[in-house]
Order: C-alpha cells, then sequence, then structure tokens
C-alpha cells in the first residue's frame, strides 16, 4: 500500500508527464507549393505539436471550424488539391491563410465560393477547368497577396482583382485580349506572369497596364510579331521569349530606364535598330538567343553595367575588335561573366584576344564550334 506522499509524488509526476511539451515533429506540407511569408504572418508559424498517443486536434474547442471533405486543414493552410472536385469546396476555415485548390476539375468560380475568407494571403486555383469568373468572387479577399490561376481555360483576365494582389499567374490560358484598365486599383501589384496565351500585340488596348509599377513581366510564347507598347516604366525584369518578335525599332525600350534583364530568346528578331539600346543604361543581362541576327547589336559597349549577353544560336558570321568593349579604359563599370557565341558562324580563331578585354575570365565566353 502506497503512503500519502507516495500519492503526492506520483500525482505530481502526471502532471508534470501532462504538461511537458511532445518531441514529435510539426506538420509537414507534402505536395504543395511554399509560401515567402511576409513578417506580418504571426501565428501561421506557430507549430501545432502531435504526440505518439494522437493529434493536438482532438483536444480543440468544439466550435473550431470543421475542414471540407477530403481536404487537410493544418496551420491555418487547407489542401483540397487533386481531389476531383468540380466545385470550390464548403465549409473553408475562415482563418484560412493558403487555400490550395490545384489539380481538380473546377469549371466556375461562383460569387459566394470564397465568402468570409477575410485573412486568405495565397490561392492556387492551378491546373483546374476554369472558364467562367463570376465578378465579385474576390471581393472578400482583401487581404490576398498571390492568386495562382494557370493552366485553366480563361479567355480574359477577371475582373476586379484584389487590390491586395502583389502577385498574378496566369499563363498557359486562352487569353487573347487585356481591355484597357484590366489592371486599375492594382498599385500594389508586383509581378504578372501570363505566358503560354494566344495573345498578339492587338490583343493589348491602350491603356491596359495603366497604374501599374510592376518589377516583373512575363509575356512568354505568345504570338507577340513585337514589343508592346506602354508597358509600366517600372519594369525591372521583362521576358518576352519564344514569340515571333521580327526586331527592335528604336522607340521600343524608351520607356524602361530602370531595366536590368531583357529576354527576347528564341524569336524571329533580325534587325537591332541602332541606339534602341542606349535606352535601357542599366540593363545587365541581355537574352537573344535562337534568333536571325547577322552581327553583334551595336550600343553593347555603351552599356556600362551589362554582364551577360547571350546570343547563341544567330546568322552571326563576324566579331569585331570593338563590338563588346568600349575602347576607353575605365569606361565600363562592371566586366562581362558570360558571352555566348556558340552556334555562330564565326571562326573563334579569327576573333581577336582584344575583342574580349573587359570580360572577367576566359572561361566566360562560350564559342564551341559551329555545325551547320
Amino acid at each position: 500500500m502506497f503512503s500519502y506522499h507516495s500519492f503526492l509524488l506520483l500525482l505530481l509526476l502526471s502532471i508534470c508527464s501532462l504538461t511537458a511539451p511532445s518531441l514529435a515533429l510539426p506538420f509537414e506540407q507534402r505536395g504543395f507549393w511554399d509560401f515567402g511569408m511576409d513578417s506580418d504572418g504571426g501565428d501561421l508559424t506557430t507549430v501545432i505539436m502531435r504526440d505518439e498517443e494522437g493529434s493536438a486536434m482532438e483536444e480543440l474547442p468544439p466550435d473550431v471550424p470543421l475542414c471540407p471533405f477530403g481536404c487537410q486543414c493544418q496551420l491555418k493552410v487547407v489542401q483540397c488539391s487533386d481531389l476531383g472536385l468540380t466545385a470550390v469546396p464548403k465549409q473553408i476555415p475562415i482563418d484560412t491563410k493558403l487555400l490550395d485548390l490545384q489539380n481538380n476539375r473546377i469549371t466556375e468560380l461562383k460569387e459566394n465560393d470564397f465568402k468570409g475568407l477575410a485573412n486568405l494571403y495565397a490561392l492556387s486555383l492551378v491546373n483546374n477547368k476554369i472558364s467562367k469568373v463570376h465578378p465579385r468572387v474576390f471581393m472578400p479577399l482583401r487581404h490576398l497577396k498571390k492568386l495562382y490561376f494557370s493552366r485553366n481555360l480563361l479567355t480574359v483576365v477577371p475582373k476586379n482583382l484584389p487590390p491586395s494582389l502583389v502577385e498574378l499567374r496566369i499563363h498557359e490560358n486562352r487569353i487573347n485580349k487585356v481591355a484597357e484598365g484590366t489592371f486599375s486599383d492594382l498599385g500594389s501589384m508586383n509581378c504578372i506572369e501570363m505566358g503560354g496565351n494566344p495573345i498578339q500585340n492587338s490583343g493589348f488596348e491602350p491603356g491596359a497596364f495603366k497604374g501599374l509599377k510592376l518589377n516583373y513581366l512575363r509575356i512568354s510564347e505568345a504570338q507577340l510579331t513585337g514589343i508592346p507598347k506602354d508597358l509600366p516604366a517600372s519594369l525591372h525584369e521583362l521576358h518576352l521569349d519564344n514569340n515571333q518578335i521580327q526586331a527592335i525599332e528604336l522607340e521600343d525600350l524608351r520607356h524602361y530606364k530602370l531595366l536590368y534583364r531583357l529576354g527576347l530568346g528564341y524569336n524571329h528578331i533580325r534587325m537591332i535598330e541602332n541606339g534602341s539600346l542606349s535606352y535601357v543604361p542599366n540593363l545587365r543581362e541581355l537574352h537573344l538567343e535562337n534568333n536571325r541576327l547577322t552581327r553583334i547589336p551595336r550600343g553593347l559597349p555603351d552599356m556600362k553595367y551589362l554582364q551577360v549577353v547571350y546570343l547563341h544560336s544567330n546568322n552571326i558570321s563576324q566579331v569585331d575588335t570593338n563590338d563588346f568593349c568600349p575602347r576607353g579604359f575605365g569606361m565600363k563599370r562592371t566586366f562581362y561573366n558570360g558571352i555566348s557565341l556558340y552556334g555562330n558562324p564565326v571562326n573563334y580563331w579569327e576573333v581577336q584576344p582584344a575583342t574580349f578585354r573587359c570580360v572577367s575570365d576566359r572561361l566566360a565566353i562560350q564559342f564551341g564550334n559551329y555545325k551547320k
């Protein structure tokens, strides 16, 4: 028989075992994209611990919202991907921060699909069959920052996107028109990815990008025959690869003085008008590979900050001594660390070594052998 003191000792040990933290690992998302949450994410990073005997979810109060059938709900993340859903599920917890609905069969977004989800930070609708979006469906999402809408059946950019939006990925749809004012009231937008849509230059109405202060824009794998007009002057990166662009004319880059990365690879460019590159004095990286150029573009020696230039797989047959580097010493602020010229009908032994006097390392020059 236990003494009174022994009973007290056992009771204390029992209490300690109940209050000791679990050593189990925190919940990990599987098959879900990672998000760089802002510093105001707060308790989103709070770790829900689980012990060997059961989940912490079992001890939650009875008024905790239910999780939609088939979905996983943890740490304010609701994961409903790959479930064959044909509509947005009901009973999504109102404190949800991240909602994953990718890889389903959703065809339409209805007015009340996201009702009450004012705290939603990121929404993924990638790889569904959405062709119809109610103009008021995004109204409740006052704090939405990231919207991933790629690989659907949209023909236009949805209306009334949340003003809080920072990143929009809407590539690989069927968008062929961007109307004037489409992105109005989206002054916080930083990144738009809309490649892989069958849009032509005429599909961008005047004022289509009005009001935007983008840093990043990609319209690759479309049907562009020239650089679109009136893009945001704030751009740092512009990617127009895999189009049908024929030439770069003098005024094409006039408004993009902040640009530091320009992607024009895999087009049909034969001509770059003299002086056109002078409008992008801060350019660091220039992609012109897999085009139809017959000469090195004029103006490269005057670009003080240019470090990488891709010119491989063109029709360049001659490289002159002053094609890349300025004549005067000290005029270039940063040396090249990458020049690609392979796949051109030019013999590397015919190029003077002084041609690359402003290259940081000879290994940065890629010539290779030309095969017709």
